[in-house]
């Protein structure tokens, strides 16, 4: 395990989260690092917050947020492969198969919504879930299969906003529509597709550098990302923050 001290990562998570009464217990959430192969070298897709955000405003980030329990309902072209199934379930609490698919619709949702693209197949679609609107409008099928597991990372206690966050990451050609008024929700100011050393060099909250920094890391010996990879585990503990692999 590899650990820093508390001082450390107070510091280094300041910009980031704003100190609460905590501690409050995590909630799940769920990211989606979208990522494109160009002349050899890989990019993600990153987008601005807006400045009006009282969480992170004006930062970088990923497309995100919160899981909604409802989006296990939602019908989908394709689940999950079995293997990152797997990876979502372990060491998860009482996660269930069906809390996992929620967590995983979640990080397609919130892509559509944040970033308008949509991340599936052209079929026919239909779901009463407002937040999926969108790709019933377009005829698209969500699919979960190309999706994989990441990096997971809890809020350290304190926090007024505390979430267990899986990053979950898919190729491009994984997109089926790209909207080109960008999502409904209107949450990031600008989509930029940026090389992984820009990525890291931009306005970004302390756990999106060290995500990046392990995606890097797992495409260096895994350059297709294929199923069932190691999924490093960032939490606190006895007031030092460590790594884990799940």
């Amino acid at each position: 395990m590899d650990g820093m001290s508390r001082t450390d990562l107070d510091k280094a998570e300041a910009k980031d989260f704003a100190l609460g009464k905590g501690p409050l217990r995590p909630r799940d959430a769920a990211t989606l690092i979208l990522l494109e192969r160009q002349h050899g070298a890989v990019k993600v897709l990153m987008g601005r917050r807006h400045a009006r955000h009282a969480f992170m405003p004006g930062k970088f980030v990923f497309p995100g947020g919160r899981t909604d329990p409802g989006d296990s309902f939602v019908p989908v072209a394709e689940d999950l492969h079995p293997d990152e199934q797997q990876n979502l379930l372990r060491r998860a609490g009482r996660t269930s198969p069906v809390r996992a698919r929620a967590i995983a619709l979640s990080a397609v949702r919130e892509t559509y919504e944040e970033a308008g693209l949509l991340i599936g197949h052209k079929a026919p679609f239909k779901t009463p879930k407002p937040g999926w609107q969108g790709f019933a409008e377009n005829g698209i099928a969500p699919s979960l299969e190309g999706l994989r597991y990441l990096v997971r990372a809890i809020t350290p206690p304190g926090r007024v906003r505390r979430f267990d966050t899986r990053f979950l990451a898919a190729w491009r050609d994984a997109v089926a529509v790209e909207l080109p008024g960008g999502g409904p929700t209107e949450e990031l100011e600008e989509l930029v597709w940026l090389p992984l050393d820009e990525a890291k060099q931009a306005d970004i909250p302390t756990i999106t550098r060290t995500v990046l920094g392990e995606l890097e890391q797992r495409l260096a010996f895994d350059p297709l990302l294929r199923p069932g990879g190691a999924v490093p585990f960032y939490r606190m503990v006895r007031n030092r923050f460590i790594r884990e692999i799940l």
